[in-house]
């Protein structure tokens, strides 16, 4: 996966938009308002995704390319070195993870509009 395929991927989703919220170079996509993946466009292709905590925890002692969340909240945020190591599908279920997980805290009125769109 690259940039270009991941930023596709994530603005097919329902409500989806993506700005620049924090600086230039940090591509930030939001549901509903709510962030569920970033990327920084310089350096290294990285992804920020909202995760289960524990889950978050396995899927860093599993995958030496899933770490922590850089500038998040390391709880419920993994930060994925997208080098090849893993998947395409594998990082498409983990976008998928973490766009579930926000679209659950949305308000109801909010998530039903959301299934209708899918």
């Amino acid at each position: 996966m690259n940039i270009e395929e991941f930023r596709e991927y994530c603005l097919q989703k329902p409500l989806v938009t993506e700005e620049f919220p924090f600086d230039e170079s940090t591509l930030v996509f939001k549901v509903a308002g709510k962030m569920f993946a970033l990327t920084d466009l310089e350096g290294d292709f990285t992804i920020n995704l909202k995760c289960e905590p524990a889950l978050a925890l396995e899927l860093r002692e599993r995958y030496m390319c899933v770490l922590p969340g850089f500038h998040m909240n390391k709880k419920h945020w993994n930060t994925i070195v997208v080098d090849g190591s893993v998947d395409d599908d594998t990082i498409i279920d983990w976008i998928d993870h973490s766009y579930k997980r926000v679209v659950e805290g949305l308000p109801k009125k909010i998530r039903e509009k959301i299934s209708d769109n899918e």
